[in-house]
């Protein structure tokens, strides 16, 4: 009987598991409507989901749909420390989709980086859009800055990851 009752309490489990999985997925680009207002951010190239002409666009309204997440840090462009909110490059790649090996990100003065979608990392960048809780503007490297929590992550204090950080970010195409 006891060994029945384990079984039973393993099986439960396992199906908490799976409902919990099931209601930690992301927000789908599928599910999305098309922007209504001013586009901030466009991702396109190799992904499955989009919201019109094989592109994801999103205003600020969308973009705050999708998973949130803050993190507080310095940086050595800043005096001081922020707190910025915004959607985790890894997040963004599992909403539309992403079949790539490399990210390159754009900026407004068509400023490039590519880096590895590899390095979308759960403690990695994220597409800041908010300091401290007001929305970035261009004077302050907005509408979208991908910000490293470079005071919890020592390796994030690299010029590597220095130069990926891109603001005025408004264009993410995945490639192969």
């Amino acid at each position: 009987m006891q060994m029945s009752v384990s079984i039973l309490r393993q099986s439960l489990l396992g199906a908490n598991f799976a409902l919990a999985a099931l209601c930690a997925a992301p927000v789908f680009a599928q599910d999305m409507a098309a922007p209504t207002g001013d586009v901030i951010l466009t991702v396109s190239g190799n992904i499955a989901s989009s919201n019109g002409n094989d592109v994801l666009a999103l205003d600020a309204e969308l973009f705050a749909a999708l998973p949130q997440h803050s993190f507080t840090t310095g940086t050595i462009w800043t005096k001081g420390t922020a707190t910025y909110t915004g959607v985790l490059l890894r997040d963004l790649l599992a909403a539309v989709g992403a079949k790539g090996d490399t990210v390159m990100l754009t900026a407004l003065n068509d400023y490039l980086i590519e880096m590895p979608a590899s390095d979308a990392l759960e403690n990695g960048p994220l597409l800041a859009n908010l300091s401290d809780g007001q929305p970035m503007s261009l004077r302050d490297k907005g509408p979208i800055w991908l910000v490293y929590p470079y005071d919890d992550v020592a390796e994030y204090r690299s010029e590597q990851t220095y130069a990926r950080s891109i603001w005025q970010l408004n264009r993410i195409e995945v490639a192969d």
